[in-house]
């Protein structure tokens, strides 16, 4: 056999296609290769909006708390006991009221633009749905989540029937838990018949639980201990401190992570930085 006819024979071997075998084993290969990048793209894509959620839901939660302790630390304090105000109920109170949290503060900024306002307002703190904002059957469009709301009346008014402004300030909270130390114990209710304010004011916040993980809880402890013994001292005695007395012995209440001095059952407690607006509860 000649050179030539060898080289051809070479030749006519090096370009042959694959085999019918060899490209289904290719295709199956690329197939199962290309099924598990799209099932890793699809949980990275799911894993990179479930933190975001988590991370806006935690961000919200923190506002709500910061806005609370904000209002809380600028309670309204007066000469006259009879002139504050601060009243509450738990969830799962033994009175069977829904949670809420109603007081005098004190705020800089108007509620209302262009209108006249002290700076003294009524705020009032209260779980709710978006149909009850509305004054609205919305179940059908919002869903039934809670919402926790948050009530600013200016210029409030003991004879007037309550109102002001309505604000949805965290969405979806499965649980808005307020307790009050009187100094020697945990109470689920304060109301205006005590004439005093509580040594501590506990507020639990936490979400609904989500399909995947805990829900995301925000505790915060208020406490102002020389504004309540004061307040008390003069209830006990039958009249009103004096407005020298009330001014060296309260100070601006503290909004801690922690009480400086808690009692034996007091809970941790979390942020007090300053936040913002508002919403009603009839």
């Amino acid at each position: 056999m000649s050179s030539n006819h060898k080289s051809k024979i070479r030749n006519h071997k090096s370009i042959q296609g694959f085999t019918l075998a060899e490209v289904l084993v290719a295709t199956t290969i690329s197939g199962f290769i290309a099924v598990i990048a799209v099932g890793a793209l699809n949980a990275i894509a799911d894993g990179a909006q479930t933190v975001n959620r988590v991370t806006e839901t935690t961000s919200e939660m923190r506002f709500a708390a910061r806005i609370l302790a904000r209002d809380l630390t600028n309670l309204y304090r007066d000469a006259n006991p009879q002139n504050m105000k601060l009243v509450g109920s738990s969830e799962g109170d033994t009175t069977g009221t829904p949670p809420f949290l109603t007081f005098y503060t004190v705020g800089r900024a108007k509620a209302r633009a262009h209108q006249p306002e002290g700076d003294v307002y009524e705020v009032e703190y209260f779980l709710g749905t978006r149909a009850q904002q509305r004054k609205e059957d919305l179940a059908a469009e919002f869903g039934e989540s809670t919402v926790l709301f948050r009530r600013l009346w200016p210029n409030p008014d003991k004879d007037r029937a309550p109102g002001g402004i309505l604000t949805p300030i965290a969405e979806n909270i499965g649980l808005f838990q307020v307790r009050f130390h009187d100094g020697q114990q945990w109470v689920g209710q304060w109301t205006e018949q005590m004439q005093a304010l509580p040594q501590y004011v506990e507020i639990t916040l936490a979400t609904l639980p989500p399909a995947k993980g805990d829900p995301i809880v925000e505790i915060l402890t208020v406490t102002f201990p020389r504004l309540s013994r004061t307040a008390a001292a003069a209830a006990l005695q039958g009249g009103a401190p004096a407005a020298e007395s009330d001014r060296s012995e309260s100070s601006t209440p503290d909004a801690t992570s922690a009480p400086a001095s808690p009692p034996a059952a007091a809970p941790a407690g979390s942020a007090n930085q300053p936040g913002s607006s508002g919403g009603g509860r009839r």
